[in-house]
């Protein structure tokens, strides 16, 4: 949806263009004789006279590359949500409650990282828009010539490259600020704005859109409306000191109660630790100390001398290296430091250099932000590390999400497919919000190139192909096909998801399988395998890649199937059998009873075969046994924290499910680790911060509760739980129409009382050691293979509501 709507005007002639209520379109401003694809920061500010309040004084915001906006000294929004040029966000904001009659100010501070920029920001240049949404709104604070501007020579890039971190860095430069030059209270309304400068126009509404009768060019921002809740902004405090050299504290400065002094000609070092990673905007507020520096360091954990990070609670013997700020005290009254953006961590260590004046720190505290999902779901049952697991995932799972979803908040900040599938169906389980899910799969089909891959990430100003995250990506849309009763969304991805089976079709050489493709074809990060490419990955016939063709190809067959394009699916069912058997003839060694990784290669994986378990390669009728070897062979390459979630699925197809919390071994030593996040990889690992490990918490809730869709749009629902080792196990999952509620009890060797309410216009079916029960909207007991059954075989039930 564009911003602009275009309406006749007798007045202003048919071609004049208007927006929203006929408001007159603003422009896009900058400060003047400044390159566009710069480092900069700008303030900007209007203030106008209310003769009375308005109930609604509606405005749209949008800046490049983002900005934060104040309403008479208040910030009111932040944004815009990322996105690319051609799809540009702005924010819709209803000033009434922060105005007052008389005088106000908005204002503004909008900045470019230009060249430093994290990968994930799109740019078209340096530019800030305020537009009215009626005519009365727009007259008052439109930007254009009424406005002031100001650059803000305070900031300064602070470039951190991969080089410097010793690993793959693609997220924001720190902030270097000087207080001297910084102009502080900028935002507020009693600020004298006297020598500010008129803006520049840099970009004209009017011309991003196509009136009638013109010739078609798009340039500049492409304006759409969020499509996703404003990001949480929460006071956190750090919890303690961990160390301190040359000063003594007993950390009050951390919760406002007290000062802390740093005397003059003082080097000082204060290790603070906030018991756990997050993601914040860090605030230093400050006074006196002209001349001083402090410098900010972040990071997940610390290390020993060899680089090591070890237990993520230990700092003895140990250092911060990593992402970093510095701050550049002045010397005047109670100033506040922050960042442009926000920090991700567990530590962060102040060092702190003062010159001929102390520097007292008043307080330093923290904004938590991220995606504001409300944690729904609950898991509960007789493992209690299982709730430390939870808790340790769903932390990882809330910082891994802002206005994306992201594979590392510390290193990357990307969207990536693999990624966000797990990403996607933890939220969908836990919070069951997919407004974050639907703009994935939306920025994914966005991201196709002209031979129909999607890219592997996205938005990303670098363009990154992993032909197999396509195939990752049809699964994504199923995902949400079967979850989500939302069949205009789902038949909108179509054409997209014919493009990539289309690739892959045309890829598909004289032997049945996938030959030679381009790109980089990862499938899992493994030692075993080079830059994550199974054998003949690249070269081609690689069975692992082959059968996830397979697995996208099943699944866009019931896509087409369910919007009634017959031939397409059975076009599909087709091509997935033909590939499936020529897998199965070349690849399956018989003497071990598994699938080699190629028909030439004398590798066997668990990827490998469990997607042959998952794509159904493997007859139902061996699956069982295929799976059992899968988890004993220890000489199989070994699935990663990530594709474990696939041995994970084909676990449960198999019939296993009741081994599914046994599997989780690993999830127990990163808990013994000190982690409070499930990390990348096993040790050693870049990242303590991989969303795609905590995929865990959706297996409690859709395999060892059993709760999964029984058909699409989970317009019914299946309950199969898989306990285990587990005698009770309850729990919470959210579903469109309410809460599913199950508890679960073992009576006896094979008996299960399930307790069982369901929402209102949900109806389902309760399975357990192939005993089978329907269920019912409301309130039900069930006793499944117990003695409890009357004499026509059948369960006993106790239902209320």
């Amino acid at each position: 949806m564009a911003v602009i709507v275009l309406v006749a005007s007798a007045a202003l002639g048919a071609q004049e263009p208007r927006v929203f209520h006929g408001a007159p379109g603003a422009n896009w401003i900058a400060p003047s004789k400044l390159a566009g694809d710069t480092f900069t920061v700008f303030h900007a500010r209007r203030s106008f006279t209310l003769d009375r309040v308005p109930t609604r004084f509606l405005v749209h915001v949008s800046a490049d590359n983002r900005y934060r906006l104040y309403v008479n000294g208040e910030q009111i929004s932040s944004g815009p949500q990322r996105s690319d040029v051609s799809h540009w966000r702005y924010e819709t904001i209803n000033l009434a409650p922060r105005l007052h009659t008389g005088r106000n100010v908005l204002a503004a501070i909008i900045w470019n990282w230009g060249a430093a920029r994290p990968v994930a920001q799109h740019s078209n240049r340096t530019g800030f828009l305020i537009q009215g949404d009626g005519p009365t709104e727009a007259g008052l604070v439109n930007t254009g010539s009424a406005w002031k501007v100001l650059v803000d020579s305070a900031y300064a890039p602070i470039v951190i490259t991969s080089r410097d971190m010793g690993n793959y860095y693609a997220a924001p430069p720190g902030d270097s600020i000087d207080g001297a030059r910084y102009p502080w209270g900028w935002e507020t309304a009693n600020y004298v704005d006297d020598v500010w400068s008129s803006p520049a126009t840099v970009g004209d509404v009017r011309r991003q859109a196509m009136p009638p009768g013109a010739y078609g060019e798009v340039t500049g921002w492409q304006l759409e409306p969020r499509s996703i809740p404003a990001m949480e902004e929460t006071v956190q405090r750090l919890a303690r000191v961990r160390r301190a050299s040359s000063v003594q504290t007993d950390g009050a400065f951390l919760r406002d109660s007290g000062d802390l002094v740093i005397p003059a000609r003082t080097t000082a070092s204060i290790l603070l630790d906030q018991s756990h990673t997050t993601n914040a905007y860090p605030v230093l507020e400050t006074s006196g100390g002209a001349g001083s520096a402090v410098r900010l360091t972040y990071a997940e954990a610390l290390v020993d001398a060899k680089g090591q990070k070890g237990n993520r609670n230990d700092v003895e013997g140990r250092t911060i290296h990593g992402v970093h700020d510095t701050f550049l005290p002045e010397g005047g009254a109670h100033r506040q430091f922050t960042t442009l953006y926000w920090r991700s961590f567990r530590y962060i260590q102040l060092d702190i250099t003062t010159r001929d004046e102390p520097l007292r720190l008043h307080d330093f505290h923290g904004v938590f932000t991220a995606y504001p999902f409300v944690e729904r779901a609950r898991f509960a049952g007789d493992l209690p590390w299982l709730a430390d697991m939870w808790r340790m995932n769903w932390n990882g799972a809330r910082i891994g999400a802002f206005e994306t979803y992201m594979d590392t908040p510390y290193w990357e900040q990307l969207q990536y497919v693999g990624d966000t599938r797990v990403q996607g169906l933890i939220s969908l389980y836990i919070a069951g919000d997919d407004r974050l899910v639907r703009q994935a799969i939306e920025h994914f089909d966005l991201s196709r190139i002209p031979e129909g891959l999607t890219t592997s990430r996205y938005p990303s100003s670098l363009t990154q192909i992993i032909p197999p995250f396509s195939l990752i990506y049809v699964a994504m849309v199923h995902d949400y096909f079967m979850h989500r009763d939302d069949p205009a969304f789902v038949q909108a991805r179509l054409p997209g998801i014919r493009g990539i089976l289309d690739w892959y079709a045309r890829h598909v050489d004289s032997t049945g399988m996938l030959g030679a493709m381009p790109y980089w074809n990862y499938v899992d990060w493994t030692p075993r395998w080079d830059r994550g490419v199974p054998p003949r990955g690249d070269a081609g016939h690689s069975s692992t890649i082959s059968l996830l063709y397979v697995y996208a190809l099943e699944r866009a067959a019931e896509l087409e199937q369910s919007v009634g394009i017959r031939g397409a699916a059975a076009e599909y069912r087709a091509r997935a059998q033909a590939v499936r058997a020529a897998v199965r003839a070349r690849a399956w060694d018989s003497a071990r009873g598994l699938f080699r990784d190629s028909p030439d290669s004398s590798g066997y994986s668990q990827q490998t075969n469990v997607l042959a378990i998952l794509a159904d390669a493997v007859p139902p009728s061996m699956q069982r046994a295929v799976m059992e070897r899968v988890l004993a062979d220890t000489t199989l390459t070994p699935a990663s924290y990530y594709f474990s979630f696939y041995v994970l699925e084909a676990l449960r197809k198999a019939g296993l499910g009741d081994r599914y919390i046994e599997q989780l071994a690993p999830w127990q030593t990163m808990l013994k680790l000190g982690l409070t996040s499930a990390p990348e990889n096993p040790e050693p690992t870049r990242s303590d911060t991989h969303a795609w490990a905590a995929h865990p918490n959706y297996g409690l809730l859709a395999t060892v509760l059993g709760v999964r869709p029984l058909s699409p749009g989970f317009r019914t629902v299946s309950i199969s739980p898989a306990l285990g080792p587990l005698r009770h196990a309850q729990g919470r999952v959210p579903h469109p129409l309410g809460d599913i509620e199950v508890s679960f009890v073992r009576e006896g060797e094979r008996g299960l009382r399930a307790d069982i309410t369901l929402p209102v216009g949900l109806a389902g079916e309760l399975a357990w050691h192939g005993a089978r029960q329907s269920l019912h909207s409301g309130h039900q007991v069930i006793r499944l293979g117990t003695e409890s059954a009357n004499a026509s075989g059948q369960p006993y039930r106790a239902t209320g509501r």
